[in-house]
């Protein structure tokens, strides 16, 4: 019988921001390291919006696991989610991000996905998604709120 590769031997769930109502400020997944995968996607939800809401995203860096040195990865961020403007609620965004696009040379090896929410109550979550890992299945690397894998 031949090995059949499924998605989640090759993309694991490494970081989430809970779907949620959030009151204004700002939240963050744990630090991943990099150097488990080639690439992480982050899937940014905006649910129902309060009045004058706002809605932001970006990737930051930093040394280790405990946020080291972090700041923001240039050209990382999702551009403002704004309920007064053409995006309104229940909306999607999507950033990319490989391993060389770190200050791999200052020492940085490990990211977060900060999600902020401005002037309102607002419905929305985050997850983050690591994909083709450098060794052994995905899922072996999956956060632990992850609680099944359905084969």
């Amino acid at each position: 019988m031949s090995w059949v590769q499924r998605p989640s031997d090759r993309a694991a769930v490494v970081g989430a921001i809970d779907p949620d109502a959030n009151a204004a400020g700002t939240l963050a997944t744990g630090w991943i390291d990099m150097s488990k995968f080639s690439m992480l996607l982050a899937v940014i939800m905006a649910g129902d919006l309060g009045a004058g809401a706002t809605v932001d995203a970006k990737f930051r860096q930093a040394k280790d696991a405990a946020g080291t040195g972090a700041k923001d990865i240039v050209g990382k961020a999702i551009t403002q989610l704004t309920q007064a403007g053409t995006d309104k609620s229940n909306k999607q965004s999507l950033i990319n991000l490989t391993g060389d696009e770190l200050d791999v040379n200052g020492g940085f090896a490990f990211v977060s996905l900060s999600f902020t929410t401005a002037v309102a109550t607002s419905d929305g979550g985050a997850v983050v998604l690591g994909f083709d890992p450098r060794y052994g299945a995905a899922s072996d690397n999956d956060a632990a709120s992850v609680t099944e894998i359905v084969a």
